[in-house]
């Protein structure tokens, strides 16, 4: 199996100034890093992937180095992934509206999902498993139809109709959102986007701008902050990443501007700026963001927490992914819940990062993006690809 160490890593200062004036198409400013791309709607080019790393051995060196290996080649813009607890790996492709498994190495798709209008920056977006994936093998799905962006969820392996969660999420060619994830609690996290509206974003009326939470079979809980809305918290610009650490604690990752990608940590109801402010800046009746950096390094796509015990020599970190950075940014978490300085891995290496997961044996799973309309690809582009010993 192909593998790789891993680039030197090198640190960059929590207050380092960066700044890169960027001009992007009708105003859409960051995005996905740039303008968008054609519309893809033809089948997904596949080859002969690697076959997946097996588990630790035990007794395996405690100190052995992490390596990448890559795990799938030849796909069309991989942009959701979810690994369940036995192993399994599902990923969805945004352009050709297609759920697959990878089995010993191939995608095998499972699943098209009917009224996907890929386009811009919409699609088949993310993915998440049940809870009780072992038993009752539920997937769920983000993506853009003709008229908005949806939840469903359809029961592996049997020919149910794929059942509508959540309708009505403001659609345009960009600004989408579309990560979705299961948190300790049980409930559904929707991340969504301001549609390039950017009023949406502070509108409890409005689906656009927030994250969402509902229950498995999308009912809206009556714990919820605001009666009978899905809505968890607001002003946000395009939701990209979402993530809880050991200690239950909610972060998100969100594309800024032309400045001033996010990383917070999400509360009950909380209001996070957009459009009114952006990145660590304080205001009252706002909540500042605890990492950020700009576009030309971030435009974040994903995010993950990572536990100490897997990679003892990081400790509990946050791991976001980068679209026009292009590498993975590690944050460690402070011992008072906030966010040390970022560390950044595999620095232009491999393009544009969308996808990032932690796997349940630790290691970290992450995809990319070079085939989306904005990227360079490679001969084996897109690639799923793990990083862990």
């Amino acid at each position: 199996m192909p593998s790789r160490r891993p680039p030197r890593t090198s640190r960059a200062g929590a207050y380092a100034a960066l700044a890169l004036a960027l001009v992007l198409l009708a105003g859409c400013a960051s995005g996905d890093g740039g303008p968008p791309g054609p519309d893809g709607t033809g089948a997904p080019e596949r080859g002969t992937a690697a076959t997946a790393s097996p588990p630790a051995r035990p007794g395996a060196e405690p100190d052995a180095s992490p390596a990448v290996t890559i795990q799938a080649t030849e796909l069309q813009v991989p942009w959701g992934l979810a690994i369940s607890a036995n192993g399994r790996v599902f990923f969805t492709e945004r352009d050709t509206g297609v759920v697959s498994e990878l089995s010993q190495g191939r995608p095998r798709p499972v699943r098209g999902i009917d009224g996907v209008v890929p386009g811009g920056e919409g699609g088949l977006l993310g993915i998440a498993l049940s809870p009780e994936f072992a038993d009752d093998r539920l997937v769920y799905a983000y993506f853009t139809g003709a008229e908005d962006n949806r939840v469903v969820r359809f029961a592996l392996d049997r020919p149910d109709p794929v059942q509508v969660l959540v309708r009505g999420i403001p659609k345009a060619g960009v600004h989408n959102g579309g990560r979705i994830a299961f948190g300790p609690d049980g409930m559904l996290y929707v991340g969504t986007g301001d549609a390039g509206r950017s009023e949406l974003a502070q509108s409890r009326g409005s689906l656009a701008g927030k994250i969402l939470r509902v229950r498995p079979d999308g009912s809206v809980p009556p714990d919820n902050p605001f009666p009978g809305s899905p809505v968890w918290s607001l002003g946000h610009r395009n939701v990209q990443g979402l993530a809880w650490d050991g200690r239950g604690r909610m972060w998100a990752a969100e594309l800024g501007p032309d400045r001033d990608d996010e990383v917070n940590q999400i509360v009950r109801g909380g209001n996070y700026g957009w459009p009114q402010v952006t990145g660590a800046t304080r205001a009252d009746g706002f909540r500042p963001a605890l990492a950020v950096k700009q576009p030309s390094e971030a435009s974040w796509s994903g995010l993950a927490f990572v536990a100490g015990e897997a990679f003892p020599e990081w400790g509990d970190s946050l791991v976001a992914s980068g679209l026009r950075g292009g590498r993975l940014w590690r944050f460690p978490i402070t011992p008072e819940g906030g966010l040390g300085p970022g560390e950044e891995l595999f620095g232009g290496e491999f393009g544009r990062l969308r996808a990032v997961v932690s796997a349940p044996d630790g290691a970290l799973w992450f995809t990319t993006s070079n085939r989306d309309g904005r990227g360079e690809p490679a001969a084996e582009d897109d690639r799923i690809l793990r990083y862990g010993r």
